[in-house]
């Protein structure tokens, strides 16, 4: 299993919380929003400037958002 920083993690994590209450709450423009920022922000960290991005690496960074629990309490809404 990858190290990965935790400012990404903390990323996927809030990507993952987000989109379950995006899928609870549907058509809302803020977390749609939040989203898209926060895609951007995992997608172009600094972390895949050292090592080219591959689909085995992103999976394992969407495991981690997906059995960290639900953090969506945590998320602003």
């Amino acid at each position: 299993m990858r190290t990965f920083p935790d400012d990404l993690v903390r990323a996927q994590l809030s990507w993952s919380a987000t989109y379950r209450q995006l899928a609870d709450r549907p058509g809302r423009t803020e977390l749609r929003r939040r989203l898209y920022l926060l895609s951007a922000q995992a997608f172009f960290h600094p972390y895949w400037q050292q090592r080219r991005p591959n689909p085995a690496a992103w999976w394992e960074l969407r495991e981690l958002g997906r059995t960290a629990g639900d953090v969506s309490e945590r998320l602003p809404r």
